[in-house]
């Protein structure tokens, strides 16, 4: 059996990190330029769901 790659799997959660924290941070820029709290919340669901079907393919590579 295949030992487990702990480098490469600490690697992908510091990208997952890193892309969430830009996403926030963009969020919160597009926030701030608009005022309205409506328009961003539609925003950061859509953010979400793109993350959401980025961390299933994560996990399929991590379990091999």
């Amino acid at each position: 059996m295949a030992k487990p790659n702990y480098s490469f799997e600490k690697r992908q959660r510091e990208l997952a990190k890193k892309k969430k924290k830009e996403e926030k941070l963009k969020d919160k820029a597009v926030r701030k330029t608009h005022g309205d709290g409506d328009g961003s919340a539609n925003d950061a669901q859509g953010a979400e769901a793109q993350g959401a079907s980025d961390a299933p393919s994560a996990e399929g590579q991590t379990a091999r």
